[in-house]
């Protein structure tokens, strides 16, 4: 969905494709909904679309979406329409001449004065293309130099991770396998079972996929699995586990033994973890719904369980390069409301860590509020936890990364999506 147009047709805007676009757009630009969920809904309806004009109208929808505040910068109050012939031509690198046959005289007019105006000196939000409230959120630990670089990170696409199931393959055996089908791919800097490829391919249709030998997963995501480092006969339990993807990574990293709880309060969620778990040969997975975070199948297992996973549900901007519409769904006021949360989800999960156990907490967020403070907060009110140096746990792990005793990762330093986490153990009996 939010691939790059490949080097084909598929680049080439022609008068369907820019109309698409613009509709596309304008149901995205109401916020109400995930730009992806609107996007599929839009094709389903629009099932005369090829899948050229598909990945045309998905990359002009994401590319303006990425660079919206510049846009609207130069052209306030400017129509969808118009926002995907900017992007085209300030962005995209078409030329006027390549556009001229699909546009309005007025159109080619207010494109010819809008182009020339320059972008240079706009405020930092604007070079970051990152909201003002996010802005002086990071501000609260970074300099100018800092937010722009990481601002500019987030305005690219991501790229395509995978993850080796070692219960399945190795990843040799996964590169090599890659390279025959033609796909280009190379080991990750991190993650000793991640492997990053270059392009967009249909990677969901490929033989290591369907098998169960590789997921899609982030690097930076993998790297929270080694930072929960289970035992082969720990009792574990990944207590935000939505669709599943670290508790399959944690059940391999077990080699299918002991037991993993994968808790959840969405049924629906959870659904989607079956097929991948099929998939993965894993036996020792044991999905979960919960009411809420204090629920009896929760408390059950209180001070029972070697190591807890709390992925808690953030804000998501450090994934704004695979979803840009989350700077403009999220605001303050959402956040605060999800601080609330995270914190209650972390007391109630760290009921569970027996003594001399581990709790892992981790975002997928830029921001303190939902990261730093919440664990210095934490620690405050629970002195049987003590935190643990994270870049130790990685190093003892072979991981060689740049970090202190907590893990932050930025997208225009480590290549990944933005992620926290922070390692804890309680004290023995």
């Amino acid at each position: 969905m939010k691939s790059a147009i490949p080097e084909s047709a598929a680049r080439v805007p022609n008068t369907l494709r820019l109309a698409d676009a613009a509709h596309a757009l304008a149901r995205v630009l109401t916020f109400t909904y995930p730009a992806d969920a609107v996007l599929n809904r839009y094709f389903r309806e629009r099932h005369v679309l090829g899948p050229h004009d598909r990945a045309f109208v998905a990359e002009a929808v994401f590319g303006v979406l990425r660079r919206k505040l510049l846009l609207d910068h130069i052209a306030p109050q400017a129509t969808p329409r118009q926002l995907v012939l900017l992007w085209l031509t300030r962005i995209a690198g078409f030329s006027g001449r390549d556009l001229a046959a699909l546009c309005t005289a007025g159109e080619t007019q207010w494109l010819n004065e809008t182009r020339a105006q320059p972008s240079a000196g706009t405020p930092l939000s604007v070079e970051a293309d990152l909201p003002q409230w996010i802005v002086d959120g990071l501000r609260t630990r970074h300099d100018e130099t800092f937010i722009r670089a990481l601002g500019r990170a987030l305005q690219e696409p991501a790229p395509l991770d995978l993850r080796v199931n070692t219960m399945r393959t190795n990843r040799e055996s996964a590169l090599a396998a890659l390279a025959a089908s033609g796909i280009d791919a190379a080991p990750m800097p991190y993650s000793p079972i991640g492997i990053r490829v270059k392009g967009k391919p249909s990677i969901n249709r490929h033989p290591l996929f369907t098998s169960g030998a590789i997921e899609v997963q982030d690097e930076g995501s993998q790297l929270l699995g080694y930072l929960v480092a289970p035992r082969r006969t720990d009792l574990v339990v990944d207590f935000c586990a939505g669709a599943g993807g670290k508790t399959l990574m944690l059940g391999a990293l077990m080699n299918s033994q002991g037991r993993v709880y994968a808790f959840d309060v969405s049924a629906k969620r959870l659904d989607h973890l079956k097929p991948r778990l099929k998939r993965s040969g894993l036996s020792n997975l044991h999905p979960l719904v919960i009411a809420h975070e204090n629920d009896t199948k929760v408390k059950r297992l209180a001070g029972k369980i070697d190591r807890v996973l709390v992925d808690a549900p953030c804000s998501g901007l450090g994934t704004l390069r695979r979803n840009p519409d989350l700077k403009f769904r999220q605001s303050p006021q959402s956040v605060a409301e999800l601080v609330v949360k995270q914190t209650a989800i972390l007391k109630a999960a760290a009921r569970l860590v027996k003594p001399g156990g581990r709790l892992v907490y981790a975002t997928c967020s830029l921001l303190a509020s939902e990261n730093q403070d919440i664990i210095a907060a934490f620690l405050a009110a629970n002195t049987a936890f003590k935190p643990l140096d994270c870049g130790e746990l990685l190093r003892r792990q072979d991981i060689k990364i740049d970090c202190a005793e907590q893990l932050q990762l930025w997208t225009h330093i480590h290549n990944t999506d933005g992620f926290f986490a922070a390692a804890m153990e309680r004290a023995a009996a």
